[in-house]
C-alpha cells in the first residue's frame, strides 16, 4: 500500500486526533518507519505515553503499520504516517465555514477567502474521487510575487489580468455539453504583509 502524497481530514474525530500537539509531534517523527519506541527516544517521552498516542493515531487511520524490526529480542510494529502531507476540509465548520454568502460578497478579502475555501474543498473532492478511480488528477496552479509602485499600477495590472483571463477563457473555453468536463478558474491578487 502506497502513501498518499495528501491527505484531507474531513471526519471532526479524526481532525480531533491529529490536532492535539503531541500527536502532531508523533505524526512528524512518523514521515519514515518507525516504532513507537524510536519515536519515545527521539521526543524523550516515556514509551507508554507515546504508545497510546501511536495507537490513537492509527486508529484514527493516520498512522498506518510498516512491517516490524527486531531489536534483541522484542519484535517493535513499525509505523508511518498515512499521507506526506495533510490539510484540513474547511467543510469541518459545518455551518460555520466561510461560504458564499453576505460577508462573502464582492471585491473583498473575506471574497478572497470563501473562494479559497471553495477551491480547498473542490480539490479535495477530486483528488478523493480520483484516488478511488486509480486516477491522477489533471489540475494546474501559478504562483508569483508581484510588486506594485502605486495604487494606479496595481489597478492598471487588476485590468489587465481580467482582460488577459477573459481573454484565455473565451479562445480556450468550450461551450457547457455533456462530453465537456467543468473546471474552475480562480484568479487571486492580494497583499502580503
Amino acid at each position: 500500500m502506497t502513501r498518499a502524497d495528501l491527505a484531507v481530514i474531513e471526519d471532526l474525530s479524526q481532525a480531533a486526533v491529529l490536532l492535539d500537539p503531541l500527536r502532531l509531534r508523533i505524526m512528524t517523527a512518523a514521515r519514515e518507519p518507525v516504532s513507537a519506541a524510536d519515536i519515545a527516544r527521539s521526543l524523550r517521552l516515556p514509551r507508554q505515553k507515546v504508545n497510546y498516542h501511536v495507537r490513537q493515531l492509527a486508529r484514527a487511520k493516520l498512522l498506518r503499520r510498516a512491517g516490524q524490526a527486531r531489536r534483541r529480542n522484542l519484535v517493535e510494529q513499525r509505523y508511518v504516517a498515512s499521507a506526506a502531507a495533510y490539510v484540513l476540509s474547511p467543510a469541518l465548520l459545518g455551518p460555520m465555514a466561510v461560504g458564499d454568502g453576505p460577508a462573502a460578497g464582492g471585491f473583498s478579502a473575506p471574497r478572497l477567502v470563501a473562494l479559497a475555501a471553495r477551491a480547498q474543498a473542490d480539490v479535495s473532492r477530486a483528488i478523493a474521487e480520483a484516488s478511488t478511480r486509480g486516477l491522477r488528477l489533471a489540475a494546474t496552479a501559478v504562483a508569483t510575487d508581484v510588486h506594485f509602485d502605486t495604487a494606479d499600477a496595481r489597478r492598471a495590472f487588476a485590468d489587465a489580468l481580467h482582460a488577459a483571463v477573459t481573454d484565455v477563457v473565451s479562445r480556450f473555453g468550450a461551450a457547457r455539453r455533456e462530453s465537456t468536463r467543468p473546471y474552475r478558474l480562480l484568479v487571486a491578487c492580494y497583499p502580503l504583509v
